[in-house]
């Protein structure tokens, strides 16, 4: 068998192309079925935007450091939302056979090692379109309610329902994050779900799975729903926001929307300069709180219950119950392989538009 494979990598600004790479070391052997693009994450790549392009990321200090040289050019391990097929697995694998989710990137193939990297068997029964977001992306979103949980909860987390259900509760951002997290908070028993994105395919995709979508340019969000929401004498707006976009007037936005003392979990990544914050408005006069809920890490204190396998199951059971829909409404374009530079390309420069665009390795 091939010791390489071949990957969509960057390598430089607006130039992405498939080229063969190392085919890894681990004991068990992938083939891959379909990779997930992630629009936000991978496009900072091609943009030249990505903090780690520019500074060096020290992980034991956790800073990003420009006295030491950063991670530049070229990127050959470029997204985290892989279906495979096990080709091949020694005794401490899965059975060869098995369709897995992984994180390994947009690639034919990968040997991977299930004692360093995450894999996760899927049911027989999950659309393998759907299991992009087993590993990673779904165990993203449903980070974010454990952490509006544990915000409320303390360590004592027994489901993801406890920060979210009988709250109203605002998604600002429509991408799959936002959409996911909309879904999530809705199963959970949330009282109301809004998202508020300007795009209208985003706002159509929110409303294609029964969430209300409005649209945040039309009317101000803030003044609409804090009339609408009261709780008690100069007490008003969302319980909890979970922000998803990844511009810092996004999260500006954000704690406009949350009555006193209320929380944003922040699932988003920025690239701008943060210039449209404002933190002496808002979030200085309502005692706000901002917590980040990145897939690094759960809530302190929470993870002998709350590891990312939980999180992943809990994402399993999600696209039981709303798969059809995800699948109608999120996934809206699927193309080979061979074409993922040229569609990263378009999505960069804005000549097309995907909720979720897919790679498909049938003939790769």
């Amino acid at each position: 068998m091939s010791d390489t494979d071949r990957a969509v990598v960057v390598r430089g600004p607006g130039d992405a192309a498939v080229q063969e790479v190392p085919a890894g070391e681990g004991p068990v052997r992938l083939a891959t079925v379909c990779s997930g693009v992630s629009a936000g994450t991978e496009l900072s790549f091609l943009t030249g935007t990505n903090p780690a392009l520019h500074a060096h990321h020290d992980p034991e200090l956790g800073l990003f450091r420009t006295d030491l040289p950063a991670t530049g050019y070229p990127v050959t391990r470029l997204g985290y939302m892989e279906v495979a097929r096990v080709v091949d697995s020694e005794a401490t694998g899965p059975p060869r056979g098995a369709l897995v989710a992984a994180t390994y990137g947009h690639r034919t193939g990968y040997r991977i090692d299930p004692l360093a990297e995450r894999i996760v068997v899927l049911p027989s029964d999950l659309d393998p379109l759907l299991g992009i977001y087993v590993a990673h992306m779904g165990p993203i979103c449903a980070n974010g309610l454990l952490h509006a949980a544990a915000d409320l909860c303390g360590t004592d987390v027994r489901t993801l329902g406890d920060g979210v259900r009988g709250r109203r509760v605002v998604v600002v951002g429509g991408g799959v994050v936002g959409l996911l997290t909309g879904l999530f908070a809705r199963r959970h028993g949330a009282a109301e779900v809004v998202l508020l994105d300007p795009t209208p395919q985003r706002r159509a995709a929110a409303e294609g799975l029964g969430l209300e979508a409005l649209d945040p340019d039309r009317a101000d969000p803030a003044v609409l729903l804090k009339t609408r929401w009261r709780h008690g004498a100069g007490d008003r707006g969302a319980d909890v926001v979970f922000q998803c976009r990844g511009r810092t007037a996004a999260l500006a936005t954000a704690l406009r929307l949350l009555r006193p003392q209320g929380t944003v979990v922040d699932l988003a990544f920025y690239t701008d300069d943060g210039s449209p914050l404002r933190l002496g408005a808002e979030f200085h006069h309502n005692g706000l709180t901002i917590h980040c809920a990145q897939i690094g890490r759960v809530p302190r204190g929470t993870a002998h219950a709350w590891d990312r396998e939980r999180l992943s199951a809990e994402t399993i059971e999600l696209l039981r119950g709303e798969g059809p829909l995800v699948r109608k409404h999120m996934i809206t374009d699927v193309v080979p392989f061979a074409e993922g530079p040229a569609l990263l390309a378009d999505l960069a420069a804005r000549r097309r538009h995907a909720v979720q665009a897919v790679l498909t390795f049938d003939d790769a």
